[in-house]
Protein backbone atom coordinates (compact mmCIF):
# COMPACT_ATOMS: atom_id res chain seq x y z
CA UNK A 1 0.00 0.00 0.00
CA UNK A 2 1.50 3.70 -0.89
CA UNK A 3 2.27 5.46 1.80
CA UNK A 4 -0.45 8.74 0.02
CA UNK A 5 -3.13 6.28 0.73
CA UNK A 6 -1.98 4.79 4.20
CA UNK A 7 -2.40 8.47 5.08
CA UNK A 8 -5.76 8.83 3.58
CA UNK A 9 -7.13 5.81 5.26
CA UNK A 10 -5.56 7.18 8.58
CA UNK A 11 -6.98 10.51 8.88
CA UNK A 12 -10.54 8.86 7.51
CA UNK A 13 -10.63 6.97 10.98
CA UNK A 14 -9.61 9.92 12.45
CA UNK A 15 -12.54 12.20 11.19
CA UNK A 16 -14.93 9.07 11.91
CA UNK A 17 -13.56 9.46 15.76
CA UNK A 18 -13.51 13.43 16.12
CA UNK A 19 -17.36 13.18 14.78
CA UNK A 20 -18.18 11.07 17.83
CA UNK A 21 -16.22 12.87 20.27
CA UNK A 22 -19.29 15.43 21.05
CA UNK A 23 -21.96 12.65 21.46
CA UNK A 24 -23.78 11.42 24.51
CA UNK A 25 -22.42 8.25 24.52
CA UNK A 26 -23.89 5.50 26.95
CA UNK A 27 -24.79 6.03 30.35
CA UNK A 28 -21.23 4.62 31.52
CA UNK A 29 -19.94 8.30 29.98
CA UNK A 30 -21.69 10.11 33.45
CA UNK A 31 -19.76 7.41 35.23
CA UNK A 32 -16.55 8.52 34.21
CA UNK A 33 -17.61 12.54 34.58
CA UNK A 34 -18.08 11.56 37.91
CA UNK A 35 -15.43 9.69 38.94
CA UNK A 36 -13.55 12.36 37.20
CA UNK A 37 -14.58 14.87 38.99
CA UNK A 38 -13.74 12.77 42.62
CA UNK A 39 -10.66 11.40 41.41
CA UNK A 40 -9.83 15.48 40.39
CA UNK A 41 -9.96 16.11 43.94
CA UNK A 42 -8.83 12.80 46.47
CA UNK A 43 -8.28 9.66 44.86
CA UNK A 44 -7.93 7.74 47.98
CA UNK A 45 -11.14 7.69 49.88
CA UNK A 46 -13.17 6.97 46.20
CA UNK A 47 -14.00 3.60 47.67
CA UNK A 48 -14.36 4.54 51.19
CA UNK A 49 -12.18 4.13 54.32
CA UNK A 50 -12.56 1.67 56.69
CA UNK A 51 -14.98 0.38 58.40
CA UNK A 52 -16.08 -3.30 59.65
CA UNK A 53 -17.19 -4.66 57.00
CA UNK A 54 -15.37 -2.00 54.92
CA UNK A 55 -17.97 0.71 53.52
CA UNK A 56 -18.63 1.35 50.47
CA UNK A 57 -17.41 5.25 49.24
CA UNK A 58 -20.40 7.23 47.26
CA UNK A 59 -18.80 9.74 44.61
CA UNK A 60 -21.72 12.57 44.99
CA UNK A 61 -21.67 15.24 41.96
CA UNK A 62 -24.42 17.21 41.82
CA UNK A 63 -27.16 14.88 41.79
CA UNK A 64 -25.52 12.26 40.74
CA UNK A 65 -24.26 9.38 43.62
CA UNK A 66 -22.20 6.33 42.47
CA UNK A 67 -19.84 3.85 43.85
CA UNK A 68 -16.54 2.82 42.26
CA UNK A 69 -15.93 -0.48 40.82
CA UNK A 70 -13.13 -0.35 38.16
CA UNK A 71 -9.25 -0.58 39.75
CA UNK A 72 -7.49 1.92 40.86
CA UNK A 73 -5.85 2.81 37.61
CA UNK A 74 -8.56 3.93 36.12
CA UNK A 75 -9.49 6.46 38.25
CA UNK A 76 -5.46 7.46 37.83
CA UNK A 77 -6.37 8.37 34.23
CA UNK A 78 -9.58 10.57 35.16
CA UNK A 79 -8.34 11.92 37.59
CA UNK A 80 -5.88 13.36 34.86
CA UNK A 81 -8.97 14.15 32.77
CA UNK A 82 -11.02 16.01 36.11
CA UNK A 83 -8.07 18.00 36.92
CA UNK A 84 -7.50 19.65 32.54
CA UNK A 85 -11.13 20.29 33.10
CA UNK A 86 -11.08 21.84 36.33
CA UNK A 87 -8.61 24.38 34.73
CA UNK A 88 -11.07 24.80 31.88
CA UNK A 89 -14.34 24.99 34.09
CA UNK A 90 -13.53 25.61 38.16
CA UNK A 91 -16.97 24.94 38.64
CA UNK A 92 -17.19 21.62 37.31
CA UNK A 93 -20.07 22.02 35.57
CA UNK A 94 -19.81 19.01 33.10
CA UNK A 95 -21.62 19.29 29.84
CA UNK A 96 -20.18 18.69 26.56
CA UNK A 97 -16.69 19.98 27.06
CA UNK A 98 -16.74 17.16 29.48
CA UNK A 99 -17.85 14.70 27.74
CA UNK A 100 -15.23 15.71 24.52
CA UNK A 101 -12.71 15.81 27.25
CA UNK A 102 -13.42 12.12 28.35
CA UNK A 103 -13.16 10.35 24.47
CA UNK A 104 -10.58 12.36 23.74
CA UNK A 105 -8.78 10.81 26.20
CA UNK A 106 -10.04 7.57 24.45
CA UNK A 107 -8.97 8.81 21.26
CA UNK A 108 -5.42 9.39 22.50
CA UNK A 109 -5.48 5.78 23.82
CA UNK A 110 -6.51 4.44 20.10
CA UNK A 111 -3.46 6.27 18.59
CA UNK A 112 -0.77 5.04 21.31
CA UNK A 113 -2.54 1.74 20.48
CA UNK A 114 -1.76 2.12 16.99
CA UNK A 115 1.83 2.60 17.56
CA UNK A 116 2.23 -0.09 19.36
CA UNK A 117 0.76 -2.39 17.23
CA UNK A 118 3.25 -0.73 14.34
CA UNK A 119 5.94 -1.35 16.52
CA UNK A 120 4.70 -4.76 16.96
CA UNK A 121 4.37 -6.38 13.54
CA UNK A 122 6.62 -4.50 11.77
CA UNK A 123 9.57 -6.57 12.01
CA UNK A 124 7.32 -8.76 9.71
CA UNK A 125 7.23 -5.97 7.08
CA UNK A 126 6.32 -2.76 6.88
CA UNK A 127 3.12 -3.54 5.35
CA UNK A 128 2.01 -5.94 8.18
CA UNK A 129 3.09 -3.38 10.10
CA UNK A 130 0.63 -0.73 8.11
CA UNK A 131 -2.42 -3.19 7.88
CA UNK A 132 -2.41 -4.13 11.56
CA UNK A 133 -3.05 -0.54 12.46
CA UNK A 134 -5.36 0.04 9.74
CA UNK A 135 -7.14 -3.60 11.22
CA UNK A 136 -8.18 -1.33 14.33
CA UNK A 137 -8.01 2.06 13.12
CA UNK A 138 -10.89 1.92 10.60
CA UNK A 139 -12.79 -1.46 12.75
CA UNK A 140 -16.81 0.22 13.01
CA UNK A 141 -16.50 -1.80 15.91
CA UNK A 142 -13.46 -0.20 17.70
CA UNK A 143 -15.15 3.63 16.28
CA UNK A 144 -18.17 2.53 17.94
CA UNK A 145 -16.99 1.27 21.61
CA UNK A 146 -14.73 4.27 22.07
CA UNK A 147 -15.43 7.62 20.47
CA UNK A 148 -19.43 6.96 19.80
CA UNK A 149 -20.16 5.11 22.88
CA UNK A 150 -17.30 6.38 25.37
CA UNK A 151 -15.84 2.86 26.78
CA UNK A 152 -13.04 3.20 28.24
CA UNK A 153 -11.66 0.03 26.44
CA UNK A 154 -8.79 1.56 24.68
CA UNK A 155 -6.95 2.87 27.49
CA UNK A 156 -6.71 -1.04 28.65
CA UNK A 157 -6.06 -1.83 24.92
CA UNK A 158 -3.06 0.81 23.98
CA UNK A 159 -1.46 -0.39 27.44
CA UNK A 160 -1.85 -4.24 26.43
CA UNK A 161 -0.67 -3.77 23.18
CA UNK A 162 2.17 -1.55 24.70
CA UNK A 163 3.05 -4.15 26.80
CA UNK A 164 3.47 -7.03 24.38
CA UNK A 165 5.52 -4.73 21.68
CA UNK A 166 7.99 -3.95 24.53
CA UNK A 167 8.34 -7.26 25.52
CA UNK A 168 8.88 -8.37 21.93
CA UNK A 169 11.75 -5.83 21.89
CA UNK A 170 13.11 -7.57 24.67
CA UNK A 171 12.47 -4.77 27.24
CA UNK A 172 10.86 -6.80 29.99
CA UNK A 173 10.65 -4.14 32.58
CA UNK A 174 9.01 -2.14 30.55
CA UNK A 175 6.73 -4.55 29.46
CA UNK A 176 5.88 -5.34 33.26
CA UNK A 177 5.22 -1.74 33.87
CA UNK A 178 2.95 -1.39 30.93
CA UNK A 179 0.68 -4.97 31.66
CA UNK A 180 0.72 -3.55 35.20
CA UNK A 181 -1.17 -0.58 34.56
CA UNK A 182 -3.34 -2.19 32.10
CA UNK A 183 -4.73 -5.31 35.25
CA UNK A 184 -4.85 -1.95 37.40
CA UNK A 185 -7.17 0.28 35.09
CA UNK A 186 -9.80 -2.64 33.96
CA UNK A 187 -9.27 -6.45 34.68
CA UNK A 188 -9.99 -8.02 30.91
CA UNK A 189 -6.22 -7.37 30.98
CA UNK A 190 -6.10 -10.74 32.61
CA UNK A 191 -6.41 -12.41 29.47
CA UNK A 192 -3.03 -10.85 27.60
CA UNK A 193 -1.39 -12.43 31.28
CA UNK A 194 -1.38 -15.55 29.26
CA UNK A 195 -0.24 -13.95 26.03
CA UNK A 196 2.52 -11.33 27.55
CA UNK A 197 4.18 -15.35 29.30
CA UNK A 198 4.54 -16.78 26.26
CA UNK A 199 6.30 -13.88 24.70
CA UNK A 200 8.75 -13.53 27.02
CA UNK A 201 9.40 -17.21 27.26
CA UNK A 202 10.16 -16.95 23.34
CA UNK A 203 11.95 -13.77 23.60
CA UNK A 204 14.08 -14.12 26.51
CA UNK A 205 15.46 -17.90 25.63
CA UNK A 206 17.54 -19.23 28.05
CA UNK A 207 17.28 -15.93 30.14
CA UNK A 208 13.30 -16.52 30.78
CA UNK A 209 13.59 -16.45 34.70
CA UNK A 210 15.92 -13.38 34.77
CA UNK A 211 13.69 -11.75 32.05
CA UNK A 212 10.35 -13.02 34.09
CA UNK A 213 11.83 -12.12 37.77
CA UNK A 214 12.50 -8.41 36.02
CA UNK A 215 9.12 -8.12 34.47
CA UNK A 216 7.19 -9.47 37.61
CA UNK A 217 9.22 -7.07 39.69
CA UNK A 218 8.35 -4.18 37.93
CA UNK A 219 4.70 -5.17 37.09
CA UNK A 220 4.69 -5.54 41.20
CA UNK A 221 6.04 -2.18 41.73
CA UNK A 222 3.31 -0.63 39.51
CA UNK A 223 0.45 -1.92 41.08
CA UNK A 224 2.46 -0.92 44.73
CA UNK A 225 2.95 2.32 43.59
CA UNK A 226 -0.98 3.04 42.51
CA UNK A 227 -2.62 1.22 45.46
CA UNK A 228 -0.23 3.22 48.33
CA UNK A 229 -2.29 6.02 48.52
CA UNK A 230 -5.28 3.38 49.42
CA UNK A 231 -2.64 1.67 51.99
CA UNK A 232 -1.63 4.56 53.71
CA UNK A 233 -4.94 5.54 54.95
CA UNK A 234 -6.11 2.26 55.57
CA UNK A 235 -8.90 1.93 52.13
CA UNK A 236 -7.29 -1.31 50.63
CA UNK A 237 -10.22 -3.56 51.93
CA UNK A 238 -12.19 -1.19 50.47
CA UNK A 239 -10.81 -0.94 47.16
CA UNK A 240 -11.24 -4.74 47.17
CA UNK A 241 -14.65 -4.80 47.87
CA UNK A 242 -15.26 -2.20 44.98
CA UNK A 243 -13.70 -3.87 42.17
CA UNK A 244 -14.86 -7.18 44.12
CA UNK A 245 -18.49 -5.92 43.20
CA UNK A 246 -17.83 -6.77 39.22
CA UNK A 247 -17.76 -10.33 40.28
CA UNK A 248 -21.17 -10.21 42.36
CA UNK A 249 -23.33 -9.10 39.36
CA UNK A 250 -26.44 -10.90 39.39
CA UNK A 251 -26.82 -11.24 35.67
CA UNK A 252 -26.77 -14.13 33.32
CA UNK A 253 -25.45 -12.03 30.44
CA UNK A 254 -25.20 -8.17 30.60
CA UNK A 255 -26.91 -7.55 26.84
CA UNK A 256 -23.65 -9.87 25.42
CA UNK A 257 -25.19 -11.84 22.54
CA UNK A 258 -23.56 -14.77 23.92
CA UNK A 259 -24.79 -18.35 24.94
CA UNK A 260 -26.08 -16.97 28.42
CA UNK A 261 -28.49 -14.53 26.33
CA UNK A 262 -30.02 -17.44 24.55
CA UNK A 263 -30.32 -19.48 27.63
CA UNK A 264 -31.70 -16.16 28.99
CA UNK A 265 -34.28 -16.14 26.31
CA UNK A 266 -35.19 -19.93 26.51
CA UNK A 267 -35.85 -19.44 30.16
CA UNK A 268 -38.19 -16.32 29.89
CA UNK A 269 -40.06 -17.34 27.09
CA UNK A 270 -40.95 -20.56 28.45
CA UNK A 271 -42.07 -19.16 31.76
CA UNK A 272 -43.83 -15.55 30.39
CA UNK A 273 -45.53 -18.24 27.56
CA UNK A 274 -48.13 -19.47 30.02
CA UNK A 275 -49.28 -15.58 30.92
CA UNK A 276 -48.63 -13.48 27.87
CA UNK A 277 -49.08 -16.67 25.26
CA UNK A 278 -46.23 -18.04 23.15
CA UNK A 279 -46.40 -15.99 20.60
CA UNK A 280 -45.34 -13.23 22.52
CA UNK A 281 -43.40 -15.19 24.79
CA UNK A 282 -40.88 -15.80 22.59
CA UNK A 283 -41.07 -12.35 20.15
CA UNK A 284 -40.57 -10.56 23.06
CA UNK A 285 -37.86 -7.59 23.34
CA UNK A 286 -35.39 -9.56 26.35
CA UNK A 287 -34.50 -8.42 29.45
CA UNK A 288 -31.58 -9.12 31.33
CA UNK A 289 -32.34 -12.35 33.96
CA UNK A 290 -30.63 -13.02 37.55
CA UNK A 291 -28.46 -15.74 38.12
CA UNK A 292 -29.88 -15.78 41.58
CA UNK A 293 -33.57 -15.94 39.10
CA UNK A 294 -32.06 -19.29 37.86
CA UNK A 295 -31.41 -21.13 41.09
CA UNK A 296 -34.30 -20.04 42.83
CA UNK A 297 -36.04 -21.74 40.04
CA UNK A 298 -34.28 -25.33 40.68
CA UNK A 299 -31.65 -24.69 37.75
CA UNK A 300 -28.03 -25.94 38.75
CA UNK A 301 -25.65 -22.30 39.75
CA UNK A 302 -24.56 -21.06 36.30
CA UNK A 303 -21.14 -20.35 37.41
CA UNK A 304 -19.06 -22.85 37.69
CA UNK A 305 -20.47 -24.42 34.65
CA UNK A 306 -19.47 -20.92 32.54
CA UNK A 307 -16.08 -21.13 33.83
CA UNK A 308 -15.24 -24.69 32.95
CA UNK A 309 -16.61 -24.20 29.26
CA UNK A 310 -15.01 -21.06 28.53
CA UNK A 311 -11.70 -21.83 31.00
CA UNK A 312 -11.07 -25.45 28.62
CA UNK A 313 -11.42 -23.32 25.20
CA UNK A 314 -8.57 -20.55 26.95
CA UNK A 315 -6.53 -23.79 27.87
CA UNK A 316 -6.45 -25.29 25.06
CA UNK A 317 -5.99 -22.03 22.66
CA UNK A 318 -2.69 -21.04 24.53
CA UNK A 319 -1.58 -25.08 25.11
CA UNK A 320 -1.71 -25.41 21.15
CA UNK A 321 0.22 -21.79 20.95
CA UNK A 322 3.05 -22.87 23.25
CA UNK A 323 5.39 -23.25 20.86
CA UNK A 324 4.12 -21.56 17.83
CA UNK A 325 5.31 -18.01 16.43
CA UNK A 326 4.07 -14.28 17.85
CA UNK A 327 0.87 -13.85 15.14
CA UNK A 328 -0.14 -17.26 16.36
CA UNK A 329 0.39 -16.54 20.17
CA UNK A 330 -1.54 -13.25 19.78
CA UNK A 331 -4.55 -15.31 18.02
CA UNK A 332 -4.61 -17.44 20.98
CA UNK A 333 -5.39 -14.52 23.21
CA UNK A 334 -8.23 -13.21 20.65
CA UNK A 335 -9.31 -16.40 21.00
CA UNK A 336 -9.46 -16.27 24.86
CA UNK A 337 -11.63 -13.57 24.95
CA UNK A 338 -14.08 -14.51 22.08
CA UNK A 339 -14.40 -17.78 24.12
CA UNK A 340 -14.77 -15.95 27.54
CA UNK A 341 -17.39 -13.65 25.91
CA UNK A 342 -19.65 -16.58 24.67
CA UNK A 343 -19.12 -18.62 27.21
CA UNK A 344 -18.80 -17.27 30.24
CA UNK A 345 -21.14 -15.33 32.93
CA UNK A 346 -21.74 -12.05 33.87
CA UNK A 347 -20.01 -10.86 30.03
CA UNK A 348 -21.00 -7.50 29.22
CA UNK A 349 -21.51 -5.98 25.31
CA UNK A 350 -18.16 -4.23 25.17
CA UNK A 351 -16.16 -7.07 27.26
CA UNK A 352 -15.20 -8.65 23.52
CA UNK A 353 -13.10 -5.43 23.05
CA UNK A 354 -9.71 -6.79 23.74
CA UNK A 355 -10.17 -9.14 21.09
CA UNK A 356 -10.18 -7.01 18.21
CA UNK A 357 -6.57 -5.23 18.43
CA UNK A 358 -4.93 -9.30 19.17
CA UNK A 359 -7.10 -10.39 16.27
CA UNK A 360 -5.79 -7.42 14.08
CA UNK A 361 -2.11 -8.30 14.81
CA UNK A 362 -2.40 -11.79 13.67
CA UNK A 363 -4.64 -11.02 10.61
CA UNK A 364 -2.22 -8.82 9.31
CA UNK A 365 0.51 -11.60 9.05
CA UNK A 366 -1.83 -14.76 8.79
CA UNK A 367 -4.24 -14.30 5.72
CA UNK A 368 -6.43 -17.19 7.01
CA UNK A 369 -7.50 -15.39 9.99
CA UNK A 370 -8.91 -12.51 8.03
CA UNK A 371 -12.38 -14.39 7.16
CA UNK A 372 -12.45 -14.24 11.26
CA UNK A 373 -11.54 -11.23 12.14
CA UNK A 374 -14.27 -9.40 9.80
CA UNK A 375 -16.69 -11.64 11.11
CA UNK A 376 -16.17 -11.35 14.85
CA UNK A 377 -15.94 -7.20 14.46
CA UNK A 378 -19.26 -7.72 12.34
CA UNK A 379 -20.76 -9.52 15.36
CA UNK A 380 -19.41 -7.41 18.17
CA UNK A 381 -20.50 -3.99 15.76
CA UNK A 382 -24.13 -4.98 15.96
CA UNK A 383 -24.14 -6.17 19.81
CA UNK A 384 -23.28 -3.04 20.38
CA UNK A 385 -25.71 -1.10 18.11
CA UNK A 386 -28.42 -3.16 18.94
CA UNK A 387 -28.41 -2.74 22.30
CA UNK A 388 -27.45 0.97 22.67
CA UNK A 389 -27.45 2.13 19.16
CA UNK A 390 -24.96 5.37 18.50
CA UNK A 391 -25.76 6.62 22.36
CA UNK A 392 -28.13 8.63 24.55
CA UNK A 393 -29.93 10.93 21.52
CA UNK A 394 -30.35 8.83 19.14
CA UNK A 395 -33.30 6.45 18.88
CA UNK A 396 -32.70 3.03 19.50
CA UNK A 397 -32.49 0.27 16.46
CA UNK A 398 -35.66 -2.07 16.35
CA UNK A 399 -34.64 -5.31 17.42
CA UNK A 400 -38.02 -6.82 16.08
CA UNK A 401 -37.41 -7.31 12.25
CA UNK A 402 -36.15 -11.12 12.92
CA UNK A 403 -39.85 -11.61 14.82
CA UNK A 404 -37.42 -13.46 17.70
CA UNK A 405 -35.31 -10.50 19.14
CA UNK A 406 -32.48 -9.45 17.10
CA UNK A 407 -29.79 -10.11 20.02
CA UNK A 408 -30.90 -13.26 20.88
CA UNK A 409 -30.62 -14.44 16.49
CA UNK A 410 -27.32 -12.52 16.42
CA UNK A 411 -26.04 -14.76 19.92
CA UNK A 412 -26.70 -17.80 17.94
CA UNK A 413 -24.63 -16.35 15.49
CA UNK A 414 -21.81 -15.43 18.13
CA UNK A 415 -21.99 -19.20 19.10
CA UNK A 416 -21.17 -20.33 15.68
CA UNK A 417 -18.82 -17.74 14.89
CA UNK A 418 -16.19 -18.99 18.18
CA UNK A 419 -16.77 -22.51 16.81
CA UNK A 420 -15.74 -21.52 13.37
CA UNK A 421 -12.93 -18.95 15.15
CA UNK A 422 -11.38 -22.08 16.66
CA UNK A 423 -11.24 -24.30 14.25
CA UNK A 424 -9.75 -21.62 11.67
CA UNK A 425 -7.15 -20.73 14.51
CA UNK A 426 -6.51 -24.50 15.09
CA UNK A 427 -5.87 -24.91 11.82
CA UNK A 428 -3.19 -21.84 11.63
CA UNK A 429 -1.34 -22.97 14.82
CA UNK A 430 -1.08 -26.76 12.83
CA UNK A 431 0.62 -25.32 10.08
CA UNK A 432 4.64 -25.63 9.99
CA UNK A 433 5.39 -21.94 8.71
CA UNK A 434 3.38 -21.55 12.43
CA UNK A 435 6.38 -22.49 13.96
CA UNK A 436 9.31 -20.98 11.51
CA UNK A 437 7.14 -17.12 11.02
CA UNK A 438 9.29 -15.51 13.54
CA UNK A 439 12.37 -16.80 12.47
CA UNK A 440 11.94 -16.16 8.76
CA UNK A 441 11.03 -12.51 10.06
CA UNK A 442 14.07 -11.73 11.70
CA UNK A 443 16.00 -11.69 8.16
CA UNK A 444 13.52 -9.26 7.26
Amino acid sequence: MRSGYFRALVFAGLIARLAGLPLAGTGDVDVWKTWSYGASDRIATMYGVGGQPPERGVVTWGSRRMTVDYPPGALYGLAIVGRVYRAIDPAFGGGVALTVLVKLSILLADVLLCGSLWSLMRRYSPAAGRCAVLFYWLNPAAILDGAVLGYLDPWVGSLVITSLAATDGAAFASGGVALGLAVMTKLQAIFALPVFALMLWHRAGRGWLRAARSAGIAAGVTMGVLLAPFAWIGALANVRQGVGSLFRHDMLSGEAANAWWIVTWLLRASYAAADAGAWAAWTMKLPILGISRVTALGYPNPRPIAAVAAGAVILWAFWRARNASLPIVLAAGALAVHAHFVLQVQVHENHLYLAIPLMAAAAAVLPRLRAPFYFVSGVWFLNLYLFYGFGRGFQLPSRAFTIVDATVVLSFVNLGALVWHARRFSEEAARPSAVDLDRRAAHV
